[in-house]
């Protein structure tokens, strides 16, 4: 099965040159369970680099998150500096921090980016949090001198809020928040960027047709589809990827569904190729913000996004002493099998000195004896 014909694969040859122009890294932004898992192993698989340290599948992803887990822990680290979290419904817009504590966040995000991504040229990034944190990570690139290409997955709120419902036990109001406030951040951040919108229904149906709206936003191809690479797409974008059906039920969920619905309207014209007026954003911008102005500050979402990220410390730090525990059983076992295997040669040399001795004094006897 050929490739279109619109993008022809590229040889190691061009992608080398292509990356004499200078590293770029492709982004997917979005919010959580909306189908950026999905579109960073297809970029992966057409030729952009993964993290080194990726985090692995579970239950609720079984085909991998593909997400750099350092960068994600550090992500919450920073929204929670900021009095955020990454299930805020006020996460956007962004909140920065004295030019003194940003310094050093920025540093040791340069010391991630350079962990996870050391001789990418193509680096591929993709964690929901830095999407309400992009306007930091912009900052990384730049000082690391990459350009950016990005790609937005857009999947019906309340299909996200399935997902959440059940992972989380997200109420559908507070999920739909979050999804909008994500969604406006990735469009508000992005606006000077080469950025494409991929409808996650239309990616699932035709993936290829996605790709090359993708390279045609991009004013690029991606830098390694293969007829290969695709026939591995062909095998894992499948319709069971499909968990949780979007409907129209906006509208039952009050003012936090109103927003969503504006939202969700302007994603979806501009996934089908249109150019929706950007007023319904801003509309909705204002909406959210009022909303913001008006809640207390959520003291208990926040509480619980901080119990949760000591939880996930607790749980790294737990793997990490089960991992020197289990190195340390097998270190000692390697010990014991060197002690037993040097008792067991002096064993062996001390029966054979024996015998030796014996067969001495045997044959010194015999001597004695003809004497």
């Amino acid at each position: 099965m050929s490739l279109r014909s619109t993008s022809a694969p590229k040889t190691g040859r061009t992608r080398k040159a292509a990356a004499k122009g200078g590293r770029t890294a492709y982004l997917v932004l979005g919010m959580h369970r909306s189908g950026t898992s999905a579109v960073t192993q297809l970029l992966a698989l057409a030729g952009a680099q993964l993290p080194t340290n990726v985090m692995p599948g579970d239950e609720h992803n079984q085909k991998g998150y593909f997400e750099p887990w350092k960068i994600a822990i550090f992500n919450d680290e920073r929204l929670r500096a900021a009095g955020s979290a990454w299930d805020d419904p006020f996460a956007y817009p962004f909140r920065p921090l004295s030019p003194d504590e940003e310094r050093g966040w920025l540093d040791r995000a340069l010391a991630l980016f350079d962990e996870e991504f050391p001789d990418a040229n193509w680096p591929l990034m993709k964690d929901p949090r830095a999407t309400v944190l992009l306007p930091f990570w912009r900052a990384v690139l730049a000082e690391r001198g990459v350009a950016a290409r990005c790609v937005i997955p857009v999947r019906h709120p309340l299909a996200v809020a399935g997902s959440l419902k059940r992972r989380d036990g997200f109420a559908e109001q507070k999920s739909v928040l979050v999804w909008s406030a994500y969604m406006l951040a990735a469009e508000a951040y992005t606006r000077d960027l080469p950025r494409a919108f991929v409808g996650y229904d239309a990616l699932l149906s035709d993936w290829r047709g996605e790709v090359a709206r993708i390279e045609a936003a991009h004013g690029a191809p991606l830098p390694g589809l293969t007829d290969s690479a695709a026939r591995e797409i062909d095998t894992f974008l499948t319709p069971e990827l499909r968990h949780n059906a979007g409907d129209d039920g906006l509208s039952a969920l009050g003012w936090a569904g109103e927003i969503a619905a504006g939202v969700y309207g302007w994603f979806s014209a501009r996934a089908a190729g249109g150019e929706p007026d950007p007023a319904a954003l801003e509309l909705a911008a204002g909406k959210l913000a009022a909303r913001a102005a008006d809640v207390t500050p959520l003291a208990l979402v926040r509480d619980l996004a901080t119990a949760r990220a000591e939880a996930l410390d607790l749980r790294e730090r737990l793997t990490a002493a089960e991992a020197f525990q289990a190195e340390l059983r097998e270190e000692m076992a390697r010990q014991r099998q060197i002690l037993e295997d040097g008792w067991r040669a002096d064993l062996r040399r001390l029966e054979t000195a024996q015998g030796l001795l014996a067969q001495i004094n045997v044959e010194l006897d015999a001597a004695l004896a003809d004497d």
